[in-house]
C-alpha cells in the first residue's frame, strides 16, 4: 500500500514561526525523506470560511500568502502537491456521505471542536459548517488515501474521529477507505510556540505572532517587547525561567552553535538559565540573543519569499496545477465510495440489468 501524507493550513493570514516549528519544518523533512509516495499540502480555504463566512475577502487574499510561505520554507512542488481545498468539489460530496456515519453528540464531544468553539465564542450559536469540520477533515484525509497525517497533540481527537468514520464506512460498505495514522512533531517543544505576549497559543487574531514575512526591525521590536519575569526588576535579581516566554522560545530555537556565534561566554542553554536564575543576567541580554537567533531562522525564508512574490504568475500556476492533480485523485476515491454505496447508477451496467430483471 502507498504511504501518503495530507496536511495543510487555513488561509486566514500569513504563517508564523509557530507554524514553521510546529509543522512546516517537519513537512520539508518528510518531503525530502523519500519515505512517502505522495504528499498533499492543502490550503484549507473552505474550512476557513466556516468561521469567516462573512469575510470571504480575508480568505481569498490569504491563499497566495500561505502559498508563498509554503514555497519560501522549502516545500517543493516537484515533490509535493499544493492545492486549494475549495477547488476539489469531490471533498464536499464525500463529506455529505460521511455525515450519516456520525452523531451530533459525538461531534459535540470532540475536545478539539469544543475548544475551538469556546475560543471563537460560538457557545450559543454554532455554525453547522464549523461543527461539521471533523467530518470534512475525514473527507480530506480519505480522498487522498492519506496514511500519515502530521499534527500537533491538540489535533489528535480530529484524527481519531476520522479513523472512526473510516471504520464505520468500511464495516458497512466494505474495505474501501484507508485508515490514517497521526505523525507528531519530533519533540514536544516544537509542538507549539507560545505567543509573544505569553499566551499559550500564537494567534493571528491576538496579534502575538512573529510572521515568516516580518522584516528585521519588526522581529526585533516583537522580541524586545516580550514578557519575561515581572519580579526580575534589577539585573542582580534572581529570575524565573518557567513561564518566561523568552526562555520558552530559546528552548525551541537555541542550538549550541548559536552560543558560539552570539554568546560565547556560555556553552549552552543550561548555563544561560543557571545564570539567570541566580541573578546577574539582564533581560535585554537574553532578548538580544533570541533576536539574533530568530533573525537567522527567518532571514532566508523572508528573502526567498520576496523573490517568489516577484513572480506571482508562477506561484499561481503551481496552485492551479496542484489543484487539478488533487481533484483527479479525489475523483478516484469518490468513484470507489459511490460504487461501494451502490449509488453509481449510470457508471455500471448492472443497475439497468437489475431493473430489467425486476420488471420482467
Amino acid at each position: 500500500m502507498e504511504k501518503n501524507i495530507l496536511t495543510g493550513d487555513r488561509p486566514t493570514g500569513r504563517l508564523h514561526i509557530g507554524h514553521y516549528m510546529g509543522s512546516l519544518k517537519t513537512r520539508v523533512t518528510l518531503q525530502d525523506s523519500g519515505d512517502f509516495d505522495k504528499i498533499y499540502i492543502m490550503i484549507a480555504d473552505a474550512q476557513a470560511l466556516t468561521d469567516n463566512f462573512d469575510n470571504p475577502e480575508k480568505v481569498r487574499n490569504n491563499v497566495m500568502e500561505v502559498a508563498l510561505d509554503y514555497l519560501a520554507c522549502g516545500l517543493d512542488p516537484k515533490k509535493v502537491t499544493i492545492f486549494v481545498q475549495s477547488t476539489v468539489t469531490e471533498l464536499t460530496e464525500l463529506t455529505f456521505y460521511y455525515m450519516n456515519l456520525v452523531t451530533l453528540s459525538r461531534l459535540e464531544r470532540n475536545p478539539t471542536v469544543k475548544n475551538e468553539i469556546k475560543l471563537r465564542g460560538f457557545e450559543k450559536s454554532i455554525p453547522v459548517g464549523f461543527l461539521n469540520y471533523p467530518i470534512s477533515q475525514a473527507a480530506d484525509i480519505t480522498a487522498f488515501r492519506a496514511t500519515h497525517i502530521p499534527v500537533g497533540n491538540d489535533q489528535l481527537p480530529m484524527i481519531e474521529q476520522a479513523r472512526e468514520i473510516v471504520h464505520s464506512f468500511n464495516n458497512i460498505y466494505g474495505n474501501v477507505l484507508v485508515e490514517p495514522t497521526p505523525v507528531l512533531p519530533p519533540s514536544d517543544k516544537m509542538a507549539r510556540v507560545p505567543g509573544t505576549d505569553g499566551k499559550a497559543k500564537m494567534s493571528k487574531s491576538l496579534g502575538n505572532c512573529i510572521f515568516l514575512a516580518d522584516d528585521e526591525e519588526t522581529i526585533k521590536k516583537k522580541v524586545m517587547s516580550m514578557y519575561t519575569d515581572p519580579a526580575h526588576i534589577r539585573i542582580e535579581d534572581p529570575g524565573k525561567v518557567e513561564g518566561n516566554v523568552v526562555f520558552t522560545y530559546l528552548d525551541v530555537f537555541a542550538e549550541n552553535e548559536h552560543f558560539e556565534k552570539y554568546l560565547p561566554e556560555y556553552k549552552n542553554l543550561d548555563e544561560l538559565k543557571a545564570h539567570y536564575m541566580r541573578g546577574g543576567l539582564g533581560d535585554v541580554t537574553i532578548k538580544k540573543f533570541l533576536n539574533n537567533i530568530l533573525q537567522d531562522v527567518i532571514r532566508p525564508i523572508r528573502e526567498k519569499r520576496i523573490l517568489l512574490s516577484k513572480d506571482i504568475e508562477s506561484v499561481y500556476e503551481i496552485l492551479k496545477e496542484g489543484s487539478e492533480k488533487a481533484r483527479k485523485e479525489a475523483q478516484q476515491t469518490l468513484e470507489s465510495v459511490k460504487h461501494a454505496m451502490k449509488i453509481d447508477y449510470f457508471d455500471r451496467d448492472d443497475f439497468l440489468q437489475e431493473m430489467i430483471d425486476k420488471y420482467k
